[in-house]
C-alpha cells in the first residue's frame, strides 16, 4: 500500500482500512502523494488511499481503478464513484481539510486580514469551481473562521490521536 509518508493521511487511512477489513499488508512510504501515485500507475504498489486532488486526474485519464470515496457522500466532481458505505465498507469515513496557520504570537489583526482574504477567495466562483473540480468541498462561510478551525482541529485530534498511538506511528 503506497502512502504519502509515515504518519501522513494516506498511511493513517491505510491503518484504518486494514482494521476495518481485517487485512494486513506492507506500507510503502513515499516522499509525498505524487510519487506514490506514480508507482500505483506503474504497478509498483497495489493500492493507495489518497485525496481526491491526487486521484481524480488519474481516474479521468483512466490510468487507475477507483473503488470508493471515504466519505459520507459522493463527490460532486465524481458522482460515479460510490461511497465506501455503498461499496461495502461501512464506516470508512475520512476527512481531508486545509487550514491556514501562522506562528504563535501573530497579531490578531493579521489573522483577521488573512481570514477575510481567504473567505473572499473561497467565495469567488472561479476559485470555488476549481476547488470543487479537484474534489475539494468548501466549508460554509460560518465555518470559515479561526474559531471554527480551532474547533475542527480539536475534534480531529481527539478522533485520530488514539488511532495513531495504537498503530505505533511516530514522527520521523
Amino acid at each position: 500500500m503506497g502512502t504519502s509518508g509515515i504518519g501522513g493521511p494516506s498511511h493513517i487511512s491505510g491503518v484504518i482500512f486494514q482494521q476495518l477489513t481485517g487485512t494486513r499488508g506492507q506500507f510503502v512510504p513515499y516522499r509525498g502523494a505524487a510519487p506514490a501515485m506514480q508507482d500505483l500507475v506503474a504497478g509498483q504498489v497495489d493500492v493507495m488511499v489518497a485525496g481526491a486532488s491526487v486521484v481524480l486526474p488519474q481516474k479521468r485519464a483512466d490510468t487507475i481503478k477507483t473503488y470508493a470515496v471515504a466519505a459520507n457522500n459522493r463527490l460532486k466532481s465524481a458522482p460515479d464513484i460510490p461511497t465506501a458505505d455503498e461499496a461495502g465498507l461501512p464506516n470508512f469515513h475520512l476527512s481531508v481539510w486545509h487550514g491556514l496557520f501562522a506562528p504563535k504570537g501573530t497579531p490578531k489583526g493579521i489573522f483577521d486580514k488573512l481570514n477575510t482574504a481567504t473567505v473572499s477567495a473561497l467565495s469567488d466562483p472561479t476559485v470555488s469551481r476549481r476547488l470543487r473540480d479537484n474534489g475539494q468541498d468548501i466549508y460554509p462561510p460560518d465555518q470559515q473562521t479561526p474559531q471554527a478551525l480551532a474547533t475542527l482541529q480539536k475534534v480531529e485530534i481527539e478522533k485520530w490521536w488514539p488511532i495513531i498511538k495504537a498503530a505505533g506511528i511516530k514522527a520521523e
